[in-house]
């Protein structure tokens, strides 16, 4: 499966963005799907995943009720709405598919999008 993330750009303290992640060559709802982040020099960071279905959804533990995962199985997208966005959310944001979601969860999903950069200013 191939995917494509976009949404990413520059925003404002307190503002809102939301990342799409489009995938294709693949059957889109046999798979959990997950965002991860990553800031230069630093290590990926889980941000967000869910299962196929959506009714099983993980965060990470900092980014609760800022950040929602969601995904639309009939347009094959995952999406990720960040909102009271800070300037430490900066970072690459890549998306993940897997048809485990603990592979997802743990960052061994063999699936991965090219990134699409978030720039939060202050």
């Amino acid at each position: 499966v191939q995917l494509q993330a976009s949404g990413g750009g520059l925003v404002q303290a307190g503002g809102s963005l939301r990342l799409s992640c489009a995938a294709s060559g693949g059957y889109f709802s046999s798979y959990s799907m997950g965002w991860f982040r990553q800031i230069p020099g630093k290590e990926r960071e889980f941000v967000a995943a869910l299962s196929w279905d959506g009714n099983s959804i993980y965060y990470l533990e900092s980014l609760k009720g800022r950040f929602t995962i969601s995904r639309d199985n009939a347009k094959n997208t995952v999406y990720l709405q960040m909102n009271s966005l800070k300037p430490e959310d900066t970072a690459v944001y890549y998306c993940a598919a897997e048809t485990s979601l603990q592979k997802v969860r743990t960052g061994r999903s063999d699936y991965w999008g090219q990134g699409t950069l978030v720039t939060v200013s202050s």
